[in-house]
């Protein structure tokens, strides 16, 4: 049956011409000079057809004619979501050209814009809150340029007003930066993270007699866990540095539907039991996919040239430490109703056909591109 399975993700991405998507992003640029801010925004088609409709005559394909009758609703539309100011006073954005744009998840809309503040620019405050009403999955993605420096920072419905101090930015604050994304990237990473708790949920029991039968002691819980937190970091660590330096790179909608695929699996192997004791290496081998997926979040925060290991180091340390965080919270629990009917029943076998079906609704929206789940 798990091979079937396999075989037919594997099908399916195949014959789908790996038309998935990336969850909704757009992508802001700033380059902040004296009192001025040059800034370009891409923003996908699908998500701007979503919110004030762009495919005039309905047949599903947007074209170029399409978008330029668009353009002043474009701009209306994305000025109304973004503001930008220093000490209170507003910046006024101004158009100043319209493009297209491919990435790699399909065709953006491209926004430049000027924003003249009435001072020479020390802190800039940004608010963003595109799309956060439709979809507060939705995030910004900023790269700001300044005097050969390069900072990043993401907004989400949580992090929607930012600041932005001007000046030199030490290594150890680019650092930071990217620690506090790869934390964060992992916590909002519903994919990743249930593709761990899959594999998670037996480290506290073991298979006899086709049944599960909680552990005797902590020792075996914890190298359980080990084993597979050790492989999962491993693989995605070697993947993460390969792509981010330009050594493998992958088409990112065929990584985001393996990926989709990797928690399907995961979790049907908790009802039929495949690997059994050797979930390490299933940790290890889809592990390497999630790697590329963690890559894509990274390179679209923009790296800096200056100091491209030290994100890349960063970033990565802060998947772990986020990883950690959600271990330290599942090992205690899941081993103290390791023996109960409850945990073995509902959490486990149960748990894991809830993350089965979720993951199989992910995995058909990835292939198909088409939104079910508001997450």
């Amino acid at each position: 049956m798990m091979q079937r399975l396999l075989l037919l993700c594997i099908g399916l991405l195949i014959n789908s011409g790996a038309h998935a998507h990336k969850p909704s992003d757009s992508y802001l640029g700033f380059k902040v000079a004296g009192t001025v801010v040059n800034g370009q925004w891409d923003i996908a088609l699908r998500d701007l057809d979503f919110a004030i409709g762009l495919d005039a005559d309905g047949d599903a394909n947007i074209t170029w004619g399409e978008v330029r009758a668009k353009h002043n609703d474009i701009s209306a539309y994305a000025f109304s979501r973004l503001a930008l100011s220093i000490a209170g006073q507003s910046c006024p954005l101004q158009a100043t050209e319209h493009l297209i744009d491919d990435h790699t998840d399909g065709a953006y809309a491209v926004l430049r814009f000027r924003a003249e503040c009435a001072q020479t620019i020390d802190t800039l405050s940004v608010r963003y809150a595109l799309l956060f009403d439709v979809d507060p999955q939705h995030k910004g993605l900023l790269r700001l340029d300044y005097e050969g420096t390069t900072r990043s920072g993401v907004f989400t419905p949580a992090t929607s007003a930012q600041e932005f101090t001007m000046g030199s930015v030490s290594r150890f604050g680019q650092f930071v930066d990217y620690f506090r994304e790869g934390v964060w990237h992992i916590w909002i990473g519903f994919d990743h993270i249930l593709f761990l708790l899959a594999l998670l949920l037996p480290a506290v029991v073991f298979r006899w007699q086709k049944a599960w039968h909680g552990v005797d002691g902590l020792k075996p819980a914890f190298y359980n866990v080990l084993k597979i937190v050790t492989a999962f970091t491993v693989a995605h660590s070697i993947t993460l540095s390969l792509a981010t330096l330009e050594v493998i790179t992958l088409p990112s909608r065929w990584v985001e539907s393996v990926i989709a695929a990797s928690v399907v699996l995961a979790a049907l192997n908790n009802i039929v039991p495949i690997f059994r004791e050797r979930r390490w290496a299933m940790a290890f081998a889809f592990g390497l996919v999630h790697g590329f997926g963690f890559a894509s979040v990274l390179s679209d925060l923009g790296l800096p040239n200056d100091a491209l290991v030290l994100a890349l180091i960063g970033f990565n340390i802060g998947v772990e430490a986020g990883q950690l965080v959600i271990v330290a919270g599942f090992l205690p629990l899941a081993y103290l109703l390791r023996k109960t009917n409850f945990y073995r029943g509902m959490i486990l076998s149960g748990g894991s056909i809830v993350i089965a079906a979720l993951a199989a609704v992910w995995l058909m929206e990835r292939v198909f591109d088409m939104k079910l789940l508001p997450f």
